[in-house]
């Protein structure tokens, strides 16, 4: 019998399970516009998935001391973060009319409790551990979000790596609970600034953070254009996770990953 998944008669449709995946889309009414909503929502997913991926393998890289080649990693999560802003431009042809014609399947479900991008948030420093509520009906999201909430953030290994090129980073910051957030350092600032004013001599460093701030500002962008999308189409609503909707993302606007990394500019 002919074994399907050898290479020979390996299909296009059997390669990327396209039955399956083209089966998750199951829109609860009859309005046209929610299939657009929930295509939308499961490609961000896919893409955060992706990114997950690429961050881990950064992580490992920078951890291990291999600065470079972690800039491809961080590099592909910057280009798929600018996919993912503009796909809200395709959620914003759905008008207010469109969405509120089937708002209401959609229940308590929102994307504020997406746990792959609550664990990217993670994975990148900004550890909030009021998120893990949101995962309590679904065990391996929840252990993964914890996982990450409990392991060194990206910039936390950065910062190791800063102190090991022999740039003098406090112990206190070193030696943090990584399970807490992070707290901006004058004197982190300081050791990113003797990188900034010579960049010949730090060049490796002087890439990955600027690597990092690709990935910040590209998340900040993307933040933005959720804002804007969310209030042209349901204005100044509740969310419906529950959250204040256009004010809550709006608060999010302020966040950064890797705070030293925006605040050396002024001192440059």
């Amino acid at each position: 019998m002919t074994d399907p998944n050898t290479a020979a008669d390996m299909t296009y449709a059997r390669y990327l399970d396209l039955d399956r995946l083209l089966s998750a889309q199951a829109p609860i009414s009859d309005q046209h516009d929610e299939m657009l909503f929930v295509i939308i929502h499961q490609a961000k997913e896919l893409w955060l998935k992706q990114i997950l991926h690429e961050v881990a393998l950064a992580q490992r890289l920078v951890r291990g001391g291999d600065l470079v080649p972690a800039y491809k990693s961080l590099a592909r999560v910057s280009r798929i973060q600018a996919v993912m802003t503009q796909s809200w431009d395709i959620l914003a042809t759905m008008t207010p009319a469109d969405y509120l014609r089937f708002r209401g399947v959609l229940g308590s479900s929102s994307g504020f409790q997406s746990d792959q991008f609550r664990r990217l948030e993670t994975l990148l420093g900004l550890k909030d551990r009021k998120f893990l509520a949101f995962q309590t009906d679904r065990p391996e999201a929840h252990a993964a979000l914890l996982a990450a909430l409990e392991a060194p953030s990206l910039y936390d290994d950065t910062l190791a790596q800063l102190a090991a090129a022999g740039l003098p980073v406090p112990a206190e910051v070193l030696n943090r609970d990584v399970s807490q957030p992070y707290t901006p350092s004058e004197a982190v600032e300081a050791a990113w600034l003797a990188v900034y004013r010579d960049t010949d001599r730090w060049w490796p460093l002087y890439q990955l953070a600027e690597k990092l701030v690709d990935l910040d500002d590209a998340l900040v962008t993307w933040r933005h254009k959720h804002v804007v999308t969310v209030e042209r189409i349901i204005g100044r609503r509740r969310g419906t996770g529950g959250t204040d909707g256009v004010a809550y993302l709006s608060s999010t606007l302020e966040r950064r990953c890797f705070p030293e990394l925006w605040s050396l500019r002024t001192r440059l």
